[in-house]
């Protein structure tokens, strides 16, 4: 039988994934990929450590390129 937790990270996983898959597709497609992405990374960032290195990644390059 799964916890509790488990079965939180298995749908933090699914919806999270699928919004990143969404965001990685409106790269090719018309829509605001760069903006679906990083939700994506976020949700999974709640369960995941290396989504969450990632997002932190991302954040510095946006602050980098900022200044």
């Amino acid at each position: 039988m799964r916890t509790l937790k488990q079965i939180k990270k298995i749908i933090v996983g699914i919806i999270g994934f699928t919004i990143l898959f969404i965001g990685v597709l409106l790269i090719f497609l018309p829509g605001p990929a760069f903006i679906i992405i990083p939700i994506g990374l976020g949700i999974l960032a709640t369960e995941f450590v290396w989504a969450k290195n990632m997002l932190e990644k991302i954040k510095r390059k946006i602050k980098n390129r900022n200044k």
